[in-house]
């Protein structure tokens, strides 16, 4: 049982895991920071703890483990149960526990786990894509070096006797030059920028376009009917849009959202007896979490996705 890979499935949705009788997991939300000195930007992230006093099992991993490998509560538990004595023998012999994306685990002097994370993954869905990167430098030394040597060669059409008595003339001239060579520097930096702006622009005004088109399509005579091939939605990662008392108001959300462009469809009521309707599924796990990033930024910022396996 890869163990690690059910906790962070779940990280990714809930701020605390427990393993029962062993310890929990926790998310804390980060906002993006700049490092001043080498002027890197970091994303906002989701920042990992572990802390062994939260061992009370409160069902969330065993039944997610029940879920997906389709075996009882009850056996899901007992396999955590085996995997946590395994787990405990390792750490009492010395070794370092290496959870795959999540870090590692080890006994100290005092007999105390300390957790070391490693953050090869973010955890935080809303900053899926984003990177660190650093922002280019403008050496302003160098700028100063290089007016003083064009101040030598340029001419400047001030008589002595005016340069005499208005010497701020001089200094001005020098400082548009020094404003023109720093303007260059500043502006190559923002190109970049303003160019992928206007290309999601473009590509959002193109959307816009078809949609029109699509509505314009609607209002012609109606044309002979056609029969086409529906593929069936499948996948355990459904993005979820909402959920609702009345099944009444799930059927209007459904033909909303296949209005606006979306496979949308009902999945049934939850345990609360509402009905959920969904974006689309899934196959592929970073393909949904890029499809729920882009909702959330453009449609939904509440919408959420859901790991189930469904009949």
């Amino acid at each position: 049982m890869q163990l690690e890979t059910y906790i962070s499935d779940l990280l990714y949705r809930y701020e605390c895991v427990t393993i029962p009788e062993f310890g929990a997991f926790l998310t804390q939300r980060v906002s993006a920071t700049i490092d001043d000195a080498s002027s890197t930007f970091y994303a906002p992230k989701k920042v990992l703890s572990f802390n062994e006093q939260i061992q009370k099992n409160d069902g969330l991993l065993a039944n997610y483990i029940a879920d997906v490998e389709k075996i009882p509560f009850e056996v899901a538990t007992k396999k955590i149960e085996k995997r946590v004595k395994l787990l405990k023998s390792y750490l009492t012999q010395g070794e370092t526990l290496t959870f795959k994306n999540i870090g590692d685990l080890v006994f100290n002097n005092e007999g105390k786990i300390l957790f070391e994370p490693t953050y090869e993954l973010n955890y935080l869905t809303d900053a899926f894509g984003l990177s660190q990167f650093e922002l280019p430098s403008i050496a302003r030394e160098e700028h100063k070096e290089t007016v003083e040597e064009l101040e030598k060669v340029v001419p400047i059409s001030i008589t002595p006797e005016k340069r005499k008595s208005k010497p701020y003339l001089k200094y001005a001239a020098i400082a548009l030059i020094a404003l023109t060579l720093g303007g260059v520097a500043a502006s190559n930096f923002y190109v970049n920028k303003i160019e992928e702006h206007n290309q999601l622009a473009q590509e959002e005004a193109a959307k816009q376009l078809e949609n029109k088109i699509q509505q314009a399509t609607f209002s012609l005579n109606p044309l002979p009917a056609v029969t086409l091939n529906v593929t069936k939605q499948t996948g355990n990662y459904h993005i979820i849009a909402g959920a609702f008392r009345v099944e009444e108001n799930c059927d209007k959300k459904v033909k909303q959202l296949k209005a606006d462009g979306f496979s949308a469809r009902k999945i049934g009521a939850n345990k609360y007896g509402l009905h959920q309707v969904v974006y689309a599924s899934y196959e592929d796990r970073l393909e949904a979490l890029k499809a729920l990033r882009n909702i959330k930024k453009t449609h939904n910022r509440d919408a959420w996705l859901w790991v189930k396996k469904l009949d």
